[in-house]
């Protein structure tokens, strides 16, 4: 399969796509389009086709797309900031994690921490988002700190910051309630959380990726609780390790309904898992990653089941490559991420993405799709639309396809892409 969508693809509409479609894709889908929530046998549908009905959920999830936020694809320029890689959960899915005694382990310094934001700001950035691993001897209140120090510096930047992973390590430490432990980080100056650990929203998948790692119930509690005091957060899904269609359904389901109840995620971001430095793949429990068919799939349902409740559904361009991103750009997707400047925990497991995209490289890519490239803030405030190319718009080093229009629409697809 290719990673890219196929161009001839681009010119059918969707429509005439879900013409094509089987009876039962073709009814789920137009459910859809009225507006209406799926039901679980009507996403069990969707998350397993193939083929015109494949195209179908495609075109269609890419209409939903342009009826919610229009024809922008949105970015945000911001950095990384990975500032350990020593943690002691023992994901089976992490090529990030060291021991203390390793001899790449690394802890960086909050001045180091501090001097990166500073230089991420004067390059134009307006995020900085902080995660790491979890050493044994943390200072529960380490975050806390780290908050102070970059706002007292840099007070306007949006600090992007700590999974539920790491705000349920704080609170162990701390022994403080809960909501306690959230309202010091948010007066400190936590302005939103990612809504990463989430991997799959199931505990028999979780015990098989990681069974030191928070519990589903411990997930929603950390996000519920976020958004109950105004702190925002993205929500995830990682796919294509051990999991099930029905896994992913359930899953969108489950941030479907708690977006119904706080309204608190700014976007859903889908993770493919990039096996090939981890242990889980290495001792035979996963399979070889996402495929670009799972790609499409997951981006397109995510727009179909999360209809009406999560507007924004961002590519992760570290996971899926450039190719692949502006497939999943044309099958629902609307944002591509943001700049980073600097990643660590997917290189660290084997992919070849992660070091930084720059603003005008995003905008030349967005245009190859015929899309207009927008600037955005971490909460999705437009902060400039670029309706022309400019002097700093140029392709990455990876090659680029080029869509040309065609010049009639050409046959539906049956089983290749």
């Amino acid at each position: 399969m290719l990673k890219a969508m196929k161009p001839e693809w681009r010119e059918i509409p969707w429509d005439r796509a879900l013409t094509a479609a089987s009876p039962k894709v073709a009814c789920a889908l137009e459910k859809a389009l009225a507006g209406n929530d799926l039901g679980l046998e009507e996403g069990m549908t969707l998350a397993t086709v193939e083929g015109n009905d494949l195209l179908a959920l495609v075109k269609v999830a890419d209409e939903l797309r342009r009826r919610a936020v229009g024809n922008r694809i949105t970015y945000v320029v911001n950095r990384n900031l990975n500032f350990t890689n020593i943690c002691i959960v023992g994901c089976a899915f992490c090529g990030f994690s060291r021991g203390p005694d390793s001899p790449d382990a690394y802890f960086h310094s909050t001045d180091t921490l501090l001097a990166k934001s500073v230089e991420a700001v004067k390059q134009g950035a307006t995020e900085v988002c902080i995660q790491g691993g979890l050493p044994k001897d943390l200072d529960g209140y380490y975050y806390v700190e780290l908050l102070r120090a970059i706002k007292a510096r840099l007070p306007e930047l949006h600090v992007h910051a700590y999974s539920p992973m790491e705000i349920t390590y704080g609170v162990e430490k701390t022994r403080l309630p809960l909501s306690e432990y959230l309202l010091m980080l948010k007066e400190a100056g936590l302005n939103s959380i990612p809504g990463t650990a989430a991997e799959i929203l199931d505990d028999s998948v979780r015990r098989s990726l990681s069974p030191n790692k928070l519990k589903v119930r411990q997930w929603i509690e950390v996000i519920r609780t976020a958004h109950s005091l105004g702190i925002p957060s993205t929500s995830t899904m990682m796919y294509g390790h051990t999991e099930l269609p029905e896994h992913w359904v359930r899953h969108l389901f489950l941030l479907r309904e708690i977006q119904k109840e706080t309204g608190g995620f700014t976007e859903f971001v889908p993770l493919g898992f990039i096996h090939s430095q981890t242990k889980l793949f290495q001792i035979g429990g996963a399979r070889a990653g996402h495929s670009p068919h799972e790609d499409l799939i997951v981006h397109a349902l995510a727009r179909v089941l999360l209809n009406g409740y999560i507007p924004n559904i961002q590519v992760s361009w570290v996971k899926l490559g450039f190719e692949g991103s502006l497939s999943c750009l044309e099958a629902g997707a609307n944002d591509f991420g943001g700049t980073l400047m600097e990643e660590s925990i997917s290189r660290a497991a084997g992919a070849n993405f992660g070091e930084y995209v720059s603003p005008g490289e995003f905008r030349a890519m967005i245009r190859t799709i015929s899309r207009t490239p927008a600037e955005r803030t971490t909460t999705y405030k437009i902060r400039k639309v670029f309706d022309h190319a400019d002097s700093e718009e140029r392709l990455p080093l990876e090659r680029m396809p080029v869509f040309a229009a065609a010049a009639s629409h050409p046959p539906l697809m049956a089983t290749g892409y």
